[in-house]
């Protein structure tokens, strides 16, 4: 993979003999800096990623660094070496543990892939009327907590209070959640065997849909290297686990969220970056084609209607993610601005949309999320298409239901 600009390696010791591996691993050239120059050598030396040791003399560094380094665009990669506190939110944790190079370099690699993303972003923003999505991505980051051990509360607790927690007591429970939901990342807790503990790894680093995804482990030192680049073992509290996790799982929803930006603009600015589903405007439009089509030419269209809590705006979030990741190919949807999300399934008559709607929202309400356990309990409404409709009339009976539902 081609990357413009160096790597800047800051540490006030001598410079450990695994970095000179990046330099045969063609992750060159890596330029050499201290604490006390490291904010004048990233003006000048305008390097593709900064990776620092963090033993003696950076505390006071360490914080404008973290700054200075958030403030660069395209993205600029911050890996910190062996820290022993809580780290800023963008330096990603990094244990040089038995000195692996191979481990450092595929963590680079995975940094740098998100950073020639944005940077793909950003030079086709233009063709599209696209916005950025300006939130921080940690915002609609979500993870999946794994473990039964005492700490587990705590870590949810703390973990929640900054991201989306999905909570799984088994390792069973957890592999249903991974197949149903796009996670940024995950925690895997005490409570397993050693072995148990590798299998589940194991599986993870077997299957491409999983490979980039952060997975922090907590409870046990790990013997073997598994092929997943941003794997990790932080231990300790659980708000310094949050911490110090925090920072692969905003990088990881950072990715997700410029791919989807980047759907988007492929689709000419008709999918919205968030959520992954049609915007509103070219779901009306959209609709109203289907609905004109199928009067046309007979057969079945139904539409489903998930309504939430409107005091728990992440619920409709996670319900269009949940919906843009499991939906047919034929079918489309949108997030709308009630607080609810419609679906329309194609071909489809109101006993197997009913079926369909049922499922997903079997997902959606396995999902607690934020700081207290939230649930995402939609209330559903279905309804079809009758020969004396319009788009006008299905949507507003749609709504009649769902109010009738709620009450």
């Amino acid at each position: 993979m081609s990357q413009a600009g160096p790597i800047l390696f800051v540490s006030n010791a001598e410079r450990p003999p695994f970095i000179a591996a990046l330099d045969e691993a063609r992750l060159f050239p890596v330029v050499d800096t201290d604490w006390a120059s490291v904010a004048r050598a990233v003006e000048q030396v305008q390097p593709a990623a900064v990776l620092a040791a963090m033993h003696a003399g950076h505390e006071p560094h360490m914080a404008p660094l973290a700054k200075k380094i958030a403030s660069q665009s395209p993205y600029l990669p911050f890996v910190a070496m062996d820290a022993a506190g809580t780290l800023p939110h963008n330096a990603l944790p990094f244990a040089s543990r038995g000195a692996n190079p191979d481990r450092l370099i595929a963590r680079l690699r995975a940094a740098l892939r998100v950073r020639t993303l944005h940077a793909t972003v950003l030079r086709r923003l233009p063709e599209a009327t696209v916005p950025l999505p300006a939130a921080d991505p940690a915002r609609d980051a979500t993870v999946l907590l794994i473990g039964r051990g005492a700490a587990y509360p705590a870590l949810s607790v703390a973990l929640g209070e900054r991201i989306g927690v999905i909570g799984a007591l088994s390792i069973e429970a957890a592999a249903k959640h991974l197949n149903t939901r796009d996670l940024d990342g995950v925690v895997l807790a005490e409570g397993f065997t050693a072995r148990v503990t590798d299998a589940f790894l194991t599986v993870l680093a077997e299957d491409t849909r999983f490979r980039s995804l952060p997975v922090v482990v907590t409870a046990h030192q790990l013997a073997q290297s598994y092929d997943l680049p941003n794997l990790e073992l932080i231990s300790g509290e659980p708000v310094k686990v949050a911490a110090n996790a925090l920072p692969l799982i905003r990088q990881h929803a950072m990715e997700a969220q410029l791919s989807r930006t980047l759907r988007s603009i492929d689709a000419g600015g008709w999918i919205d970056p968030r959520s992954g589903l049609l915007t509103v405007e070219a779901f009306a439009r959209d609709f109203a084609k289907a609905v004109e089509q199928t009067l046309a030419r007979g057969g079945g269209l139904s539409v489903a209607r998930f309504a939430f809590d409107p005091n728990n705006p992440r619920a409709q979030l996670d319900a269009a993610r949940i919906l843009s990741r499991l939906m047919r190919q034929m079918d489309f949807g949108a997030a709308q601005k009630d607080g609810s999300v419609i679906v329309v399934f194609a071909e489809t008559d109101f006993g197997t949309a009913h079926m369909i709607a049922r499922r997903l929202s079997a997902v959606m309400r396995h999902t607690a999320n934020g700081k207290h356990e939230m649930r995402s309990d939609p209330v559903v409404s279905v309804d079809s298409l009758s020969a004396s409709d319009t788009a006008r009339s299905l949507l507003g009976r749609l709504s009649a239901d769902a109010s009738r539902a709620a009450s």
